[in-house]
């Protein structure tokens, strides 16, 4: 990383990964201040949408010395997308963050179709927007964080055995659900931020209803602008977010939740901060 990006996001090594399928990922590793790789083993806190999400998630590590509220020790691994390939990561995103079979609900395709009129993108986005919908892998994408990123980081960071953590937004919130709801082994705590449960026919119901019992801790998060405003997705998420906490509550699970007051674009660094608040406190 160069001198001046080093100063930004101290602590922070870059690099890029090709996984077992062939697809290039940037991975951006975060660690606590005055950490010394094998002194004092610190569990992993991996972060989605890293091409979106380092810049404001990252400097956050310091709550680890907020007088304060301190936060547990964690370094965070924030997974995006590398070379020519980030430019379309708002698209490619769609490919790994949406479980496999997910219904694209229609008021996604209207606000497509509305940044399209409003010169937001162009046609040829929106078409590539869309074109990744078709044919999503969340689990793929969650086999190589598990199996394949987590190796590495635990080998070149000497973290702990336990204690891992993930935390996504918006579609990233929407993989974080499914990794819970799948039973990913590695993450002792989740947090889902604005999960992008679009449709009411999402097969994050479908895992709820097959639920088993889960002990890592799930927190999740809404806006309250999302909720109130006039945006029918962001209606969706956010009353399809409180049907999916309801649910999960009346069967007992380790589920908390939060309403913040922001928008869906500024909620991000508030979400992830009440997730370290929720799940990560001293």
């Amino acid at each position: 990383m160069s001198t001046m990006l080093h100063g930004c996001f101290a602590d922070t090594d870059y690099f890029e990964v090709r996984s077992g399928r062939g697809l290039d990922y940037g991975v951006w590793v975060t660690t606590p201040p005055n950490y010394e790789s094998g002194v004092g083993e610190v569990p992993v806190v991996y972060v989605l949408d890293g091409n979106w999400t380092v810049g404001l998630t990252a400097p956050l590590i310091v709550t680890q010395h907020d007088p304060m509220q301190r936060i547990k020790p964690y370094i965070q691994v924030s997974v995006g997308y590398a070379g020519e390939e980030a430019a379309e990561w708002a698209s490619l995103r769609n490919r790994d963050l949406v479980p496999p079979g997910e219904p694209v609900a229609q008021e996604f395709l209207d606000a497509v179709e509305l940044g399209v009129r409003t010169g937001a993108m162009s046609r040829e986005q929106a078409d590539a927007h869309v074109a990744e919908l078709r044919d999503t892998r969340a689990d793929e994408f969650l086999g190589f964080l598990t199996s394949e990123l987590h190796h590495r980081i635990e080998r070149d960071y000497g973290t702990a055995e336990g204690g891992h953590g993930l935390f996504g937004y918006s579609y990233g919130g929407l993989f974080s659900l499914y990794a819970w709801l799948a039973g990913a082994s590695l993450f002792e705590s989740v947090g889902a931020g604005s999960p992008g449960v679009a449709s009411a026919d999402s097969r994050i119901f479908e895992q709820i209803e097959a639920l088993g019992e889960r002990s890592a801790r799930l927190h999740l998060t809404v806006n309250d602008r999302e909720l109130l405003g006039e945006v029918p997705i962001y209606q969706n998420l956010a009353k399809n977010a409180a049907t999916v906490l309801h649910m999960l509550t009346s069967r007992g699970a380790a589920v908390s939740g939060e309403v913040l007051r922001e928008t869906h674009v500024t909620g991000l660094q508030s979400s992830f901060l009440s997730y370290l608040r929720a799940c990560r406190a001293v």
